[in-house]
């Protein structure tokens, strides 16, 4: 056989089958929840929550400034509205995307903006999502769990697959 020939079990580098899609910051340690993966979880959920604190701070420092140059009433509500706004669509975008795979790529592309400015509402999402599991664990389990089984069922089913078949009883 030669090594173009060769299967990834049969290269002794990579197991055969599916492999799990790593997440950020869990890598592919949500598949058996290894490596400190609840200490990493609640490590993130802090730290998405602070840096949505200091968030707040700074937007309040912005409003602030907006309040001391007396631009003028509608202006400072429009602000807040915005910010409020975008902030509930980033989290609902965020959430989403925790649960399943967008059908629009472009669609997504085009609220990029609309979820830099609500960025809050991400973080939130975030926070939110790593106490109850790894953002996106629910989504690519399923996927890993799906690809697992019709990899055993090919690989049960194919014919002339000598590591499927069942050997003869002899008398």
């Amino acid at each position: 056989m030669s090594d173009d020939e060769q299967t990834p079990s049969t290269t002794g580098g990579t197991p055969a089958g599916p492999q799990a899609e790593e997440i950020r910051f869990f890598g592919t340690t949500w598949v058996d929840h290894s490596g400190h993966y609840a200490l990493r979880r609640a490590g993130l959920a802090a730290g998405s929550l602070a840096a949505a604190v200091a968030a707040c701070l700074v937007l309040r420092f912005a409003y602030e400034g907006l309040q001391i140059a007396d631009i003028g009433g509608i202006v400072n509500m429009l602000v807040v509205v915005m910010f409020a706004v975008c902030s509930a669509i980033a989290f609902r975008k965020t959430w989403e995307s925790f649960l399943r795979r967008p059908t629009d790529p472009a669609r997504e592309d085009s609220l990029r903006s609309l979820k830099t400015i609500g960025f809050i509402g991400s973080l939130l999402a975030y926070c939110a999502r790593c106490l109850v599991e790894a953002p996106g664990e629910k989504l690519r389990r399923a996927e890993y769990e799906k690809a697992r089984e019709q990899f055993e069922k090919r690989r049960g089913t194919r014919t002339g697959n000598p590591a499927a078949r069942k050997k003869p009883k002899r008398r």
